[in-house]
């Protein structure tokens, strides 16, 4: 059992995987819920209209943004900046295109890490098979009852 304290209130928690705990990870899906509404009833509304409606710090709100729970519609309010090439997008940390690249890379990083291990694992079966070890097949095993 994996104990923890909650990184926004400081209270002891059984880690179930998120760094909050329980409670306030209500308190967030009631503020999530309220922008949320807030922001169907009135889209193109301003970062500091939502938060003094609804009393979500911007704080906040950027970060459901961040985290893509939210969108921002419309091209005038646009806040956000990809934090790769600075573009500016409407929800998430990175653009579409800096997405795939990051995507890319990733995939690439795996391809060459896998590669390695494949080289890693043929050249550790070289050198036992060149150390002299020995497996007996079924027709030695077979040969052996007679």
């Amino acid at each position: 059992m994996d104990v923890r304290n909650c990184r926004r209130c400081g209270k002891i928690y059984i880690y179930d995987g998120s760094p909050i705990c329980p409670q306030c990870r209500k308190e967030e899906e009631e503020d999530f819920k309220k922008v949320k509404e807030y922001l169907y009833d009135h889209p193109g509304a301003t970062l500091p209209e939502v938060s003094n409606a609804t009393g979500v710090s911007p704080e906040k709100i950027l970060r459901f943004l961040k985290e893509e729970r939210l969108e921002i519609v419309g091209e005038s309010n646009i806040i956000l900046e990809c934090e790769r090439c600075g573009k500016a997008i409407k929800t998430g940390r990175l653009c579409d295109e800096c997405k795939r690249e990051v995507g890319a890379r990733f995939l690439s990083y795996l391809d060459d890490k896998k590669l390695q291990e494949t080289k890693k694992k043929n050249e550790e079966f070289a050198k036992r098979k060149e150390a002299g070890y020995r497996y007996l097949s079924k027709d030695i095993e077979e040969n052996d009852d007679r």
